[in-house]
């Protein structure tokens, strides 16, 4: 795997872009301060103690892919916590915006996605495209490592696209023991992104991805914001959005107050 210190006046390289155009993804080592870094991890356990709560009230271990003690998907936190405005809306996410998608971004969606030490902690291969519908221009995906990721604890595995021959939305099977939605059934294991804490792995929502379980006695905590170029809606209702409808870049400008 590639990977690139970045520099904050310039975070995304042409040859990063124009792997994303033919690839699906880049990668940019160490990108975030530790400011920015420690701003993250902050919200991390909010994040699981939010769910647990949930699944407390229902009586229930298990709310859709989310298992308690195992793994968790806690999307729209910085509702909660408005202080991750500060990194969702910053200079840092407008450069790779501007990368993948171009002058005109809208936050889509927000969510940590942390595994605890337990063998069944896989995350079947899917795209992210397959938790929205077929009716979506692909959005960019920002996955944040809050920890080191390595072979160990489940790092993602994607599939370039010259490795999956697809960049379009494929369908998705669920399967009934996790919920998970499934679009790959072959044998290539994928690219391990492997990367120290403050890493960053920019990739297509049509990327085919999973990740494997977490093998080690820590959680392993990741970060995700996603952008699209326009608000994404409903598949059957064009005044629902599916997700965030806040406004980001306009041209190419930032418009988001924090």
């Amino acid at each position: 795997m590639a990977v690139t210190d970045a520099a904050p006046s310039a975070l995304v390289t042409p040859e990063m872009r124009q792997q994303y155009e033919t690839e699906g993804y880049f990668v940019l080592e160490r990108a975030l301060t530790d400011e920015q870094l420690d701003l993250l991890r902050s919200g991390a356990q909010y994040s699981i103690d939010r769910l647990d709560a949930e699944m407390d009230a229902a009586g229930v271990d298990r709310i859709g892919i989310n298992h308690r003690g195992k793994r968790y998907f806690s999307n729209m936190i910085y509702q909660d916590r408005p202080e991750l405005r500060q990194f969702l809306f910053s200079d840092t996410m407008a450069q790779i915006c501007g990368a993948t998608l171009g002058k005109d971004a809208y936050l889509f969606w927000e969510q940590y996605v942390i595994k605890a030490g337990d063998p069944e902690t896989a995350f079947s291969w899917h795209q992210d495209s397959g938790y929205v519908h077929e009716d979506h221009e692909p959005y960019v995906t920002v996955w944040i490592a809050l920890d080191d990721v390595t072979e160990d604890n489940g790092p993602v595995r994607l599939l370039p696209y010259s490795r999956s021959g697809i960049k379009s939305y494929v369908k998705h099977i669920t399967d009934p023991s996790t919920n998970d939605r499934v679009c790959y059934f072959g044998s290539d294991p994928g690219i391990p992104m492997t990367a120290p804490a403050g890493s960053i792995v920019v990739f297509s929502s049509v990327v085919m991805h999973c990740s494997g379980p977490n093998l080690t006695d820590r959680n392993r905590r990741v970060y995700i914001a996603q952008y699209s170029k326009e608000v994404i809606t409903a598949k059957d209702d064009a005044a629902t959005p599916q997700g965030a409808v806040e406004r980001f870049l306009d041209g190419g400008e930032v418009v988001t107050d924090i």
